[in-house]
């Protein structure tokens, strides 16, 4: 049997976490012959709520569950975790504005950032789900000094799934169908989702989206729903987006250790090299192919127009914005 993943969960006792564990318990994130310790972590007010889902983990008896432990604090969480999900974050209260958020979440980020570098095995993967996730991720990646930031990623694969299921349906058919739509930018309403390499299989033909898809409805009530949809998710059920941010943060991490095996793109928020212009060390979603296990890399030459330039413009400026906010943090 090969060695089993620690994988550690924060706010795993709310509802994206509670979304989280049971799947990843089953293999659906690392894959059906990969054992894994869950290390699952609360608030202290939240540890009785913790214990009871430890309690319903046992009683699914996966066969590849290796082992829960269950902390109240991210140092014991966080102990030689191969990889670290920080799903736990302040939601926005009435009133607020997003600066008002950062404000909130950076010191809890700081706080998980030191506990990941000091505690956490040397080459930890980590991915940032908590809002506003760009920032947070790097706010804890600048407390890397013993583990890589490169390896510290925020979770934009939401809002690609998002887009790949505007599509799909759109044309009336499976979201497998439809490859390669992607995401620049910040998880936030200036995300540019981007549908120029993307391509679908219809009717036993590969055609790229622009062919088969208006390029009106494109440009207007796919672009809106896919930068809107965690809206009006709330809107609708008075809740934020649960299960299927659980989803693509599996996702996430799966095509990261697994990889997609076709070349898929992929949309991953990560550390820039100053690729396309983005400020290096800025966490922005850009699109990705896994090289190998673990191994992620920015696909270049991609061409972009003026019109795209200056969406993936705007949405820098309101990631620098965000940096600005927590300098001291950093």
């Amino acid at each position: 049997m090969k060695k089993p993943i620690r994988v550690a969960v924060t706010g795993a006792a709310g509802n994206i976490g509670y979304s989280l564990v049971f799947p990843i318990a089953a293999g659906d994130m690392l894959g059906k012959d990969q054992p894994v310790i869950l290390q699952l972590v609360e608030l202290p007010n939240a540890i009785q709520a913790l214990h009871g889902v430890a309690l319903e983990l046992d009683d699914c008896a996966y066969p590849l569950l290796a082992g829960i432990e269950v902390a109240d604090n991210s140092a014991a969480g966080f102990k030689d975790a191969d990889v670290v999900m920080l799903v736990g974050a302040k939601p926005r209260g009435p009133g607020q504005t997003r600066a008002d958020l950062i404000r909130d979440n950076g010191p809890i980020f700081t706080g998980q950032g030191d506990a990941i570098d000091q505690n956490a095995a040397p080459d930890v993967k980590v991915i940032v789900v908590g809002n506003p996730c760009n920032t947070n991720a790097l706010i804890a990646a600048s407390r890397a000094r013993r583990t890589d930031k490169a390896n510290y990623t925020a979770m934009t694969r939401l809002d690609q799934n998002r887009a790949t299921g505007q599509i799909a349906k759109k044309l009336g058919i499976a979201p497998g169908a439809v490859r390669d739509t992607f995401i620049w930018g910040n998880h936030s309403d200036t995300m540019v989702p981007d549908f120029s390499k993307g391509y679908v299989l219809h009717g036993g033909e590969k055609k790229a989206i622009a062919e088969v898809v208006s390029s009106d409805w494109l440009a207007t009530d796919f672009d809106k729903t896919v930068r809107t949809r965690g809206k009006a998710i709330i809107d609708a059920r008075g809740k934020s987006s649960a299960a299927s941010a659980a989803q693509a943060a599996m996702d996430h991490i799966h095509d990261w250790f697994l990889g997609t095996g076709d070349n898929t793109v992929v949309s991953m928020a990560v550390p820039s090299d100053g690729s396309y212009g983005i400020p290096e060390g800025l966490v922005y979603s850009f699109p990705v192919r896994i090289t190998a296990p673990w191994k992620y890399e920015i696909i270049q030459g991609l061409p972009i127009d003026a019109a795209m330039q200056a969406r993936i413009d705007n949405s820098t400026k309101e990631l620098l914005a965000e940096r600005e906010a927590v300098k001291d943090l950093l």
